[in-house]
């Protein structure tokens, strides 16, 4: 029992906690859960906490279906939602999945981002992110097909009688009470559509903390009584919902990304780095946009990006370097501008981290930046240019993923095979389906 374990033991004790929820996620990033009373923390922190893990989709086959979850008391946050009613005050512990024998568990998308982590820091690196997270209100009771915004606002509008600024500052309050620092939040372009800043913190915490940030965001929506979605791209005619990520390296104190001497303060790590992200951005489109929706926000959306470009202060490259305090070294940092808000954190944290490391290691090189709006390029002015475009649509991504021998790698066999099943059976029921566009368009032939 070491002293984070007393402290959680204690706080529970003092604060009167009556449930303890430990949280996990599954290969897709869906958020699970299982809830104790107190009295067993201790022996959870001991052994951990076993569940049938064949009864998590992909996690294990039946007949090895026994999985321990160990909680992580560096996570410990009590929740903010029975503030009022103490009888049902809970708080929350993020889990490491483990097998019988205590050894992690190789399926565990925690664990897979921990091993890049770990890749890192043998590389003498902490990475550190900062995502940008767009979502979308809209009232409850509607039909599926009948989607309405919250609001008719529009980029940074200040309304001072609708939903969604009383909605933020209810969110920001409830992140805020959980650890979870934020920066801005603000009005996207879209009616109904918001965005919240986290502050930057080491890649597995923020991992951990986007999670927490799509469970606080669904219960303050519900109290609300609207709804949230991060889905891609709910809205034919609105721009989709992405989640730029902000990344950056430090050794020790210093930014390893940072180089005063250089015209945009970017040094050769960090040129390298983006070389990375550039290079593998094709194979990895499957995990950082993987669902049928995703392509359709790249394609269509308000400044997605569609290539493999960088550029500096460019919003319609894949990698932006931004130019705000240029000569301020904490702010060196790199934007990952493809990113889903639906993404698994710890899986795409995971391939992006893979693939910067990559191109540092073996030294991959940066071309020019990007100076044009790419969107306005044609296919054969990005090809004359070099641009290399993204995957546009999850069957383009899928069979650039499966030749991907470096995803394998970063993934383990297991996750990489059940993620490309499961991604294939998604593609196909979706091709299955006769649309209302095909009726409208072909039922009179």
């Amino acid at each position: 029992m070491n002293s984070q374990h007393e402290f959680v033991l204690r706080t529970v004790e003092e604060r009167d906690i009556r449930f303890i929820r430990l949280w996990f996620t599954d290969i897709l990033g869906a958020l699970k859960s299982v809830v104790m009373s107190p009295s067993e923390l201790e022996s959870a922190f001991e052994e951990g906490v076993g569940f049938d893990g064949s009864s998590v989709e992909g996690f294990s086959r039946i007949s090895e279906s026994d999985t321990i979850a160990l909680p992580d008391p560096s996570t410990f946050q009590i929740l903010p939602f029975d503030m009022d009613e103490p009888d049902l005050q809970s708080a929350r512990m993020f889990c490491d999945i483990a097998q019988p024998d205590g050894q992690p568990s190789m399926v565990d998308p925690r664990h897979i981002l921990r091993r890049q982590v770990t890749e890192a820091a043998n590389d003498g690196f902490t990475c550190m992110a900062s995502p940008e997270i767009e979502f979308y209100l809209f009232e409850r009771g509607r039909e599926l097909t009948d989607l309405v915004p919250t609001d008719n606002g529009g980029y940074f509008d200040q309304a001072t009688h609708d939903t969604a600024p009383l909605f933020r500052r209810k969110a920001m309050l409830a992140l805020e009470s959980l650890g979870i620092a934020t920066e801005f939040s603000h009005h996207e372009t879209a009616p109904g559509q918001q965005e919240i800043d986290l502050r930057h913190a080491d890649v597995l915490t923020m991992a951990d903390r986007i999670m927490t940030f799509r469970h606080v965001i669904k219960q303050v929506a519900t109290n609300s009584n609207v709804r949230a979605t991060f889905m891609p791209k709910p809205f034919e005619h609105l721009p989709g919902s992405g989640m730029h990520t902000h990344l950056s390296l430090f050794e020790g104190q210093s930014n390893a990304f940072h180089d005063p001497d250089d015209e945009f303060s970017l040094s050769q790590t960090g040129r390298q780095f983006i070389a990375g992200i550039l290079e593998h951005s094709t194979e990895m489109s499957a995990i950082v946009n993987q669902w049928t929706n995703s392509y359709k926000r790249l394609m269509f959306g308000n400044e997605a990006p569609g290539s493999a470009t960088w550029g500096v202060s460019n919003r319609s490259a894949l990698v932006r370097v931004p130019t705000y305090r240029l000569t301020k070294e904490d702010s060196r940092r790199v934007e990952i501008r493809s990113i889903d808000a639906s993404m698994n954190p710890y899986l795409g944290y995971a391939v992006l981290l893979a693939a910067g490391l990559r191109g540092i290691r073996e030294g991959y090189e940066l071309d020019d930046p990007a100076e044009d709006d790419v969107h306005q390029l044609t296919r054969r002015e990005r090809r004359a240019m070099g641009y290399k475009d993204l995957p546009t649509s999850l069957d383009q991504a899928l069979r650039e993923f499966e030749k991907s021998e470096f995803m394998a790698e970063v993934l383990g066999e297991h996750v990489f095979e059940f993620f490309l099943r499961s991604k294939w059976d998604e593609w196909h029921r979706y091709q299955s389906q006769i649309t209302t566009f095909e009726l409208r368009n072909n039922l009179n032939f």
